[in-house]
């Protein structure tokens, strides 16, 4: 009970402002690379959080300061979700096909591995930027990409690009959102962030459930 508690605080609009306000940008810092980098990660807020800190980068404190610096978050969260990925390609490098041989618990299904598995070998290179904006996928195709022994120089040009896009795309969405109205409907827009997030893995479920009877 505690642990959904504590979920449903880190992905709930209240809780994402919560942390950015308390702990600032070195939280963001610290959940972008746990989510891009390490396996247990996957369940840590990405786009909605992401879409939050841009929100509050157009907001003032008392002061006349933002709450956060825009470019200081864009880059900071880029260079995080770069190293993130490579941690988790290292990860993966290292590992190698064992994973395929874990056994299920709380924290890791092997389900997400082989989901990673299959999107990559659907995108070869592409899916090293694509799983950027694919919650679960974000986390595993990195370490998937290691785990097939992916050139690194070839790894590391996708992942550069696609980190740039991902957070740029995702704190500027949130940046200019909170210049309008709707940044004071935070809550409609995080739960509009987080269903266009889950889309592709929903429709994915849905084919795959449909393809038997197809």
């Amino acid at each position: 009970m505690i642990l959904l508690d504590w979920l449903h605080f880190l992905h709930s609009p209240e809780g994402l402002q919560q942390i950015i306000t308390t702990a600032g940008l070195s939280a963001l810092i610290a959940i972008v690379f746990a989510e891009t980098g390490l396996l247990l990660g996957f369940f840590l807020p990405g786009d909605s959080l992401l879409v939050t800190a841009g929100i509050l980068s157009s907001s003032t404190l008392t002061g006349g300061e933002p709450v956060l610096d825009y470019w200081v978050t864009v880059l900071a969260l880029m260079l995080a979700a770069m190293i993130g990925n490579q941690v988790g390609f290292f990860l993966g490098h290292k590992t190698g096909p064992k994973i395929f041989k874990r056994e299920d618990n709380r924290f890791f299904k092997k389900k997400y591995v082989e989901e990673a598995q299959a999107f990559y070998h659907r995108h070869g290179g592409l899916a090293i930027m694509m799983a950027q904006f694919v919650p679960i996928m974000r986390t595993f195709v990195p370490f998937v990409a290691g785990v097939a022994q992916m050139v690194y120089p070839r790894f590391i040009s996708y992942n550069v690009v696609g980190a740039i896009i991902w957070v740029f795309s995702m704190v500027s969405l949130g940046h200019f959102v909170g210049k309008t109205p709707l940044g004071e409907k935070i809550h409609l827009v995080i739960l509009t962030v987080i269903f266009v997030s889950v889309l592709p893995l929903f429709i994915s479920v849905i084919r795959r459930f449909l393809k038997p009877k197809l």
